[in-house]
């Protein structure tokens, strides 16, 4: 089978990888432990439900369901496993699931030794994920497996002419949740028909952050009475090369910055850019963080309850591969700005169709959309409840979830 063939390939590729890479090393090393994780914790005589995300941001789209299942069918034991390292490394200690572990490559022999030993009552996997021969494992065993916020676009390989019969992949899962009705009409195209549109769970997930948001009183001392505090939230250096020589120039703003790389040559980097006063979140104490213009987040877990304190928020990747998560900011009813490379997400597209979101293509877009945002009051505070009603007004894909999978 060439997926097969394609797959020998590609472990031997990660393999190679992990010679030269910290990160592919650790998620090798982490998916070569996860068959004796599974061993020693998995319990023969309980049903688990397995969740399985990517990443990071795949997980918090899984997490208000496994969550929702917990509160009402407390009898079944959660599996959550990973793909890459920046989602296991963060929520390897997540208490919402029984077993945390990587899951190995799907090659044939992995598969049948993982649900082996996971036997898994029932299956959920997230968004992109589409692995040939776990889910025709799983189809084979007659193990029930949903795709839950998953999208579809006509350049995947699926709709492709030389797709072949790895559309057939897709005929293994049960239900697919998926977040558009475009999704819809392209798996009906290849013969798919057991779909929902229930939209996208991280409106669910970033409400019910956003209700339970920390406080934080170090960045409180730092905002003040400052009616004008920009959040630039999962930053790279292309992007603070834009809203960083604007925040120079405007005394009457303040900026808190939430790097995507947290590291000493990046903070560096970005400490070097400015030209304010500015001080680091690990370092700032309730008398220094009032004189500083710039608070630094230089640790992982804040920024989700930092955009509270924002009166406008920049999500970064947008110069680079692609955005970051934008419902984080809007759920607070603050206009989100982000760079171009946002239009494979259906969140980015909806911001900016209701006026919420603001695309920009460098630094002149910027600047001129953040005078309007700064002389304007009215402006900018219509900007924030589009923002903040989208979020509201697209919730209720977890619902929809719960009423259609049986448990």
């Amino acid at each position: 089978m060439i997926y097969n063939f394609v797959i020998a390939l590609y472990i031997s590729a990660v393999h190679l990888a992990a010679l030269f890479n910290k990160k592919v090393a650790k998620m090798v090393k982490g998916e070569k432990e996860a068959f004796a994780v599974l061993k020693k914790q998995i319990d023969p005589q309980a049903k688990y439900l397995w969740f399985h995300a990517a990443s990071l941001g795949e997980f918090e789209q899984g997490r208000p369901l496994i969550e929702q299942i917990r509160k009402q069918y407390p009898q079944y034991k959660i599996l959550q496993t990973f793909f890459s390292p920046s989602g296991y490394e963060v929520r390897k200690d997540y208490k919402g699931a029984d077993v945390v572990c990587y899951l190995p490559l799907d090659s044939p022999r992995n598969v049948k030794k993982f649900i082996d030993l996971a036997h898994p009552y029932m299956a959920f996997f997230i968004k992109y994920e589409f692995w040939c021969n776990y889910l025709s494992e799983l189809k084979r065993r007659n193990i029930p497996v949903y795709s839950v916020s998953s999208i579809f676009r006509s350049q995947q390989i699926f709709f492709r002419w030389y797709g072949g019969s790895y559309k057939n992949v897709l005929k293994c899962f049960d239900h697919l949740f998926v977040q558009n009705e475009e999704s819809v009409r392209l798996l009906e195209s290849i013969g798919v028909t057991r779909t929902t549109v229930v939209g996208d769970t991280r409106f669910d997930r970033v409400l019910e952050i956003c209700s339970q948001a920390k406080e934080l009183p170090l960045v409180e001392s730092f905002k003040g009475n400052n009616c004008k505090t920009f959040v630039a939230g999962s930053s790279w250096a292309p992007d603070e090369d834009i809203f960083i020589p604007y925040f120079n120039e405007h005394p009457e703003m303040k900026l808190i910055i939430a790097p995507h790389v947290i590291d000493e040559s990046h903070l560096q980097e970005i400490i070097g850019k400015l030209k304010r006063p500015v001080v680091r979140y690990t370092q700032a104490t309730e008398e220094n963080v009032k004189q500083a213009d710039c608070l630094i987040i230089d640790c992982f877990g804040l920024l989700s309850s930092i955009y509270r304190y924002g009166e406008i928020s920049y999500v970064g990747g947008g110069f680079g591969v692609s955005i970051h998560n934008t419902l984080e900011a809007a759920v607070y009813g603050i206009p989100v700005i982000f760079g171009p490379n946002n239009y494979k997400f259906l969140e980015a597209q909806g911001l900016k169709a209701c006026q919420g979101g603001f695309e920009i293509q460098g630094k002149e877009d910027f600047d001129r959309l953040m005078n309007k945002f700064l002389s304007d009051e009215a402006c900018l505070h219509e900007a924030g409840k589009n923002a903040g009603d989208y979020v509201r007004n697209n919730a209720g894909a977890l619902e929809k979830i719960m009423n259609t999978v049986s448990l």
